[in-house]
């Protein structure tokens, strides 16, 4: 991987190489699911547009089945979005449920996971979930039993916010894919490195967080993107639409985790 890649013509022609390298072509030989089974896990009262971007992405980028974790009051709403969209209403925020009943919950969403996790390629952790402790104390388990699946992961959005307060989800785990904001970044910085954002000496500082964190991979969004996996960073300075509107992150994770499933079939390695 190029240490530094800058935007221009040989930057463009060298992008469509790797991508025609990493996407399985069309065959009629395959079947439903082997072009890669992705499952979104978030999405709660307030917010049920991000995991529905994060989702929907993946499809159009190329997926075959794209599934949806999300509380008992998202689910209708996502359902509504999208007839492609598998949804699964089976989370439960504090405010439904009686202290007495959140061990039974608990061990309910952990059993009903179980089922599906050997069929996903790839998990999208934190579009629309929301900060609820019962909640995210749930997904927690759920990241566990996908670290011991080998089951990739993205992390996004509030998925970030559980990490940031709970590093051992993902420290170690080199399948674990973040993909924090400025703001995001900045907490995590200051958590894992107990230290401020540096811009002048930014992949540097990049390279020691992957580190700290135990070698996961870590895209830095901004005017230009840096990724490193704690060995190598690049940057990606090809400039997108200036508007940073809400949803543009959902749809980078969704995309994020088929591309991570290609990868892996192609024994590619970011």
């Amino acid at each position: 991987m190029q240490s530094v890649m800058s935007s221009g013509p040989s930057l463009e022609a060298d992008s469509i190489s790797i991508l025609r390298s990493i996407i399985p072509g069309l065959e009629s030989t395959k079947h439903k699911g082997q072009a890669g089974k992705i499952a979104v896990v978030g999405g709660c009262r307030e917010y049920t547009g991000a995991p529905y971007f994060s989702a929907i992405s993946a499809l159009k980028i190329g997926a075959d089945l794209s599934h949806v974790f999300c509380t008992k009051d998202a689910a209708p709403v996502i359902k509504s979005y999208s007839p492609e969209l598998i949804v699964h209403p089976i989370l439960e925020e504090s405010y439904s449920i009686r202290d007495e009943e959140k061990s039974l919950i608990s061990a309910k969403v952990i059993a009903e996971v179980e089922k599906w996790m050997d069929r996903f390629d790839c998990l999208v952790v934190g579009p629309g979930l929301g900060r609820d402790p019962f909640l995210l104390d749930c997904v927690s388990n759920i990241m566990k039993h996908a670290r011991d699946c080998n089951v990739p992961m993205v992390i996004d959005g509030d998925g970030l916010y559980l990490v940031t307060n709970c590093l051992d989800l993902v420290s170690g785990y080199p399948l674990a894919v973040l993909t924090p904001n400025v703001n995001e970044y900045k907490r995590l910085v200051q958590k894992v490195l107990n230290s401020e954002v540096n811009d002048q000496n930014g992949t540097d500082q990049l390279l020691s967080l992957a580190k700290g964190i135990g070698g996961v991979t870590i895209l830095r969004k901004g005017k230009s993107d840096f990724v490193s996996d704690g060995k190598t960073a690049c940057a990606v300075s090809i400039y997108g639409s200036p508007r940073r509107c809400g949803g543009q992150g959902d749809i980078l994770s969704g995309r994020f985790s088929i591309h991570i499933y290609y990868r892996r079939m192609c024994l590619f390695v970011l």
